[in-house]
């Protein structure tokens, strides 16, 4: 089951990357700064699928399939 925890998970990790797109483009380091968002947005993308994941093994489950 989906559990809060992922919810937090996803928060903490959108303001750490927040944070530090903030330094990093401060300090005039933009291609770090695209990096560190983009590793965060895979980061999230793989916590979604491996939960998607889960529900379609559960409906494979429920329906037998």
């Amino acid at each position: 089951m989906m559990d809060v925890n992922l919810l937090f998970k996803i928060a903490a990790i959108g303001i750490l990357v927040a944070v530090l797109h903030q330094v990093l483009c401060r300090a005039g380091r933009e291609e770090q700064a695209m990096m560190t968002t983009l590793a965060g947005v895979v980061i999230v993308l793989t916590l979604v699928i491996k939960e998607i994941s889960s529900l379609f093994n559960a409906v494979r489950t429920i329906f037998n399939l």
